[in-house]
């Protein structure tokens, strides 16, 4: 197994990262050089240059993550929503794929559902599964703020549109997270 930051250093690491917010990417590059293999640095990395507009390492960074680590969760599930943000529709349902052998009522299970029922313009079934993975999920908030927003699009399209009719909409949903990306 590759070697991995300890606890104490990811502890100095969030530290580093509170002290300079303007620097977040300093201390996890130079945390990665001496764990190049630690997945949850790529994740981190690959969160923060997603929050500071740089898609294309994102992107990297997040496959990376996925690559050392195939069954972390939370990566996994980042991944395939940048790839989906990203007009990847076909990539983010081949990366969720492994999500579904984790345990029933776990809350990325029900937003991959919810995510798939989005992407089949079911806007009904994605509120359900969104808001199902909302009340499960205590570990991650800006997670559930991001779920929310897709939430309150869904609800909204679905009380605009005509007779029930609603318009094939996800694009425009999507189209929000393009600005602003995974956490």
């Amino acid at each position: 197994m590759p070697a991995q930051a300890d606890d104490a250093a990811l502890g100095a690491l969030v530290e580093a990262i509170r002290k300079a917010p303007e620097d977040q990417l300093g201390p996890v590059e130079d945390l990665l050089a001496r764990f190049p293999e630690d997945a949850r640095l790529h994740f981190l990395r690959g969160s923060i240059l997603a929050g500071s507009q740089r898609y294309i390492e994102a992107h990297g960074a997040l496959k990376r993550a996925v690559e050392l680590a195939p069954d972390y969760a939370i990566a996994r599930f980042q991944l395939g929503f940048f790839q989906l943000t990203s007009g990847e529709t076909a990539n983010a349902l081949e990366t969720w794929g492994r999500l579904d052998a984790l345990p029933d009522g776990h809350y990325l299970r029900e937003f991959v559902a919810g995510l798939r029922c989005l992407i089949r313009d079911d806007f009904e079934a994605t509120i359900t599964h969104l808001r199902q993975g909302m009340a499960l999920n205590t570990e991650n908030a800006p997670l559930n703020t991001d779920m929310q927003l897709i939430v309150d699009r869904c609800r909204a399209l679905t009380l605009e549109a005509p007779n029930g009719e609603a318009a094939s909409e996800t694009a425009l949903i999507l189209q929000h997270f393009t600005q602003r990306r995974p956490h």
